[in-house]
């Protein structure tokens, strides 16, 4: 479903990635490992579009991003890739539900899809209840589920996590880690996770470590 062919990435003298090729599946969960300043989330930003490579491509079901447009790009962001962080990144002033919403309706959904949708998700994480609370209403386990299911809104090919589980305890990291998998059971949804997390790297599909720009 993706491919990353030869993917070379330089920060003034410093050169990130050396020529990354890399192919992940549809339904697979991989997850990205290898110590600080390996590029792991330099790598995960090009596969998402959020950051351009020197050199090489990007390929999602034979189209590659990196020769889109940035208006298209932003668009095929939108529908086709869902991202998690480590810190949830909600909006504050938005409720729950107003959050899941908001990718929907950039999407050009209308308010009742986009209510129906995000509703539906909140029922998926078990937060129904928390629907109508703020991110500072939520705990952390539950802000990062959230985010979960915002990334979920447009039904994505993919969804990138960068450290997702990096700031919760261990009963909430544990939960997030299942969650990943029921969701990988329910919807057949793909994810490249990048982690320090020995455990969630150890439960993935593949694991895909990076030292010093290069697959090892």
């Amino acid at each position: 479903m993706i491919k990353l062919d030869n993917i070379t990435r330089s920060f003034g003298s410093l050169k990130v990635l050396k020529g990354i090729s890399l192919n992940v599946n549809d339904g697979e969960i991989v997850s990205i490992t290898g110590p600080s300043g390996a590029g792991k989330t330099t790598l995960l930003q090009i596969m998402g579009s959020l950051d351009k490579p020197d050199g090489g491509s990007v390929l999602y079901d034979g189209r590659d991003i990196t020769a889109m447009g940035e208006k298209e790009l932003s668009a095929f962001r939108n529908r086709h890739i869902g991202f998690v962080f480590q810190f949830h990144q909600l909006l504050p002033e938005f409720t729950a539900i107003e959050n899941i919403m908001i990718p929907q309706l950039i999407a050009g959904c209308s308010m009742k899809q986009a209510s129906v949708r995000a509703a539906e998700l909140l029922d998926m994480m078990g937060l129904t209840d928390r629907a109508d609370h703020k991110p500072a209403e939520l705990s952390g386990g539950e802000k990062q589920r959230i985010a979960v299911a915002r990334a979920l809104a447009n039904k994505p090919d993919v969804i990138l996590a960068d450290e997702p589980s990096g700031s919760l305890d261990t009963k909430n990291k544990e939960e997030l880690h299942n969650l990943f998998f029921k969701l990988r059971e329910m919807l057949g949804q793909t994810f490249v996770i990048v982690t320090h997390d020995e455990q969630l790297a150890a439960l993935a599909d593949r694991r895909i470590h990076i030292i010093d720009g290069t697959l090892s």
